[in-house]
């Protein structure tokens, strides 16, 4: 079968198309024709071997996390799907990827298509569905009346964070550029700062988390726009101790980790702010209560662009520029 792969890591990893086998089952898992995979910032990341000590791959590896497809076997051992049913899932951290013909899917990753939606508007949630749901309810545990900030909310985490916070009743601040100001209101933002116009330290006062999206030092001055015991949750580094010590990773990891992680540890303690990384997991059960939001269009898809399977390279390298508005989506059929 045909798949996006890389071969090596670095800053040569020779991303393209190549044949590999078919993947085999084992007893708890799916194999899914995939109609549709999107891309996230981490397919970009993963190649670099930024995550090479952490998400484990054989090479050449198969690229992409999120898919939605049909089920063309199962597993002895599965259950809850059959053959012919229409499929969602993420399979991040799980050794293989999605931007190919066929994928194989843990029974336990995977959730039934919501009824409303399309391969590619399926395809779309996963990654950013299960991230936002693990911070902000799970980590987080954002409550009715509280203030949560999300940063670069045209983004594909911000477009669907930020939905998914009004779900749960909170008020939400976010940043975006001038021409995006009307997408974010649109999906609910309630204090939209324009980047190109203001810095967001110096208007947003009295928020209880937030959700750290952006690389730099937006994270570090964030923690000025907190309440006491505010808590902020990272998806972009830097990694820290109890991620290594989930993880089981060893010793000279943690060290590494702690390093990273000093300075921020250090300033959100001075200002009794909780500070945490989150790498999100795959899990068909959260994944169908997101399907039944998405059924019921309390929340709604964002999708800024759709490439055929043959230029799924491009829709990477389309993702890196930063400046999509929403989900980018590979299509294979």
């Amino acid at each position: 079968m045909k798949a996006l792969t890389f071969k090596r890591y670095g800053k040569s990893p020779e991303i393209g198309f190549a044949e590999v086998p078919r993947p085999t089952l084992k007893a708890d898992e799916l194999l899914v024709r995939v109609h549709a995979a999107s891309v996230n910032p981490i397919d970009n990341m993963i190649p670099t071997g930024i995550f090479k000590a952490v998400v484990k791959f054989e090479l050449p590896a198969t690229m992409g996390s999120d898919l939605a497809g049909v089920v063309t076997e199962v597993g002895s051992q599965v259950t809850r799907f059959k053959v012919g049913d229409a499929v969602f899932a993420s399979i991040f951290d799980q050794g293989t990827g999605s931007i190919a013909e066929f994928a194989v899917v843990r029974e336990s990753a995977a959730a039934l298509k919501p009824a409303n939606l399309d391969f590619v508007q399926a395809a779309s949630i996963p990654m950013v569905g299960l991230t936002s749901w693990q911070a902000l309810k799970e980590r987080i545990g954002l409550r009715s009346g509280q203030k949560v900030f999300i940063p670069a909310g045209s983004g594909g985490i911000g477009t669907f964070a930020i939905q998914l916070a009004k779900v749960l009743g909170a008020r939400v601040g976010t940043t975006t550029s001038t021409g995006n100001v009307d997408l974010v209101r649109s999906l609910g933002a309630d204090e939209v700062v324009d980047y190109k116009k203001q810095e967001f330290e110096a208007v947003l006062r009295g928020y209880d988390a937030v959700l750290g999206t952006v690389r730099g030092d937006t994270i570090e001055k964030s923690i000025g726009i907190l309440n006491a015991r505010g808590r902020i949750v990272s998806l972009v580094g830097p990694l820290d101790v109890a991620f290594a010590r989930a993880r089981r990773l060893n010793v000279v990891l943690r060290f590494v980790f702690a390093l990273m992680s000093r300075k921020i540890m250090r300033l959100t303690k001075k200002s009794d702010v909780d500070y945490s990384f989150l790498f999100a997991r795959p899990d068909g059960d959260q994944l169908a209560q997101i399907g039944k939001l998405l059924e019921t269009q309390r929340i709604r898809p964002v999708i800024d662009k759709v490439f055929p399977f043959e230029q799924a390279k491009e829709a990477l390298e389309y993702l890196a520029l930063g400046r999509s508005k929403g989900k980018v989506v590979v299509q294979m059929r």
